[in-house]
């Protein structure tokens, strides 16, 4: 369980939905909907019911983010507190056009590090902006495909 998952709980039940937590977070929803299966896998709790109308929070989501709000809570309390002293994290960011695979393999990269290690960002995002995220160096990877269409 990471911190980030905590904060992907909490968006889309403050939110109401994945799109407008994807949205308010600025992540893609695949992203979203892999990290809290993941964190419903790990914990064995169903912290969402989904259904056509989408996800709505379950009996044990409600006491799961309770918790996991008092959490984040006392992490933005020791960051207001410390932050100041605390190291800045190397960041690792990825801009792209939206290619499943991608996700796929940010997530893995995330997966294999400790969540303490980078500042992790993935950025979908159009053909130009990918070049100039790379060469301001807001991102250390841009992912696109080229094409007649968008050259």
């Amino acid at each position: 369980m990471t911190l980030q998952q905590l904060r992907y709980a909490d968006a889309i039940a403050r939110y109401g939905s994945l799109g407008e937590a994807s949205r308010r977070l600025f992540v893609t929803q695949p992203t979203l909907t892999e990290s809290i299966r993941e964190l419903e896998e790990e914990l064995r709790v169903a912290i969402f019911a989904r259904s056509s109308r989408g996800m709505t929070v379950t009996r044990e989501g409600e006491e799961f983010l309770a918790s996991a709000r008092q959490i984040l809570d006392d992490v933005a309390s020791i960051q207001s507190k410390y932050g100041g002293k605390a190291v800045r994290l190397p960041q690792f960011a990825v801009s792209t056009q939206h290619y499943a695979f991608v996700v796929e393999a940010f997530m893995e990269v995330v997966k294999a590090n400790p969540a303490d290690a980078y500042d992790f960002t993935l950025r979908e995002t159009v053909t130009s902006e990918i070049i100039d995220d790379v060469s301001r160096h807001k991102s250390e990877i841009g992912v696109l495909y080229l094409s007649d269409r968008n050259s």
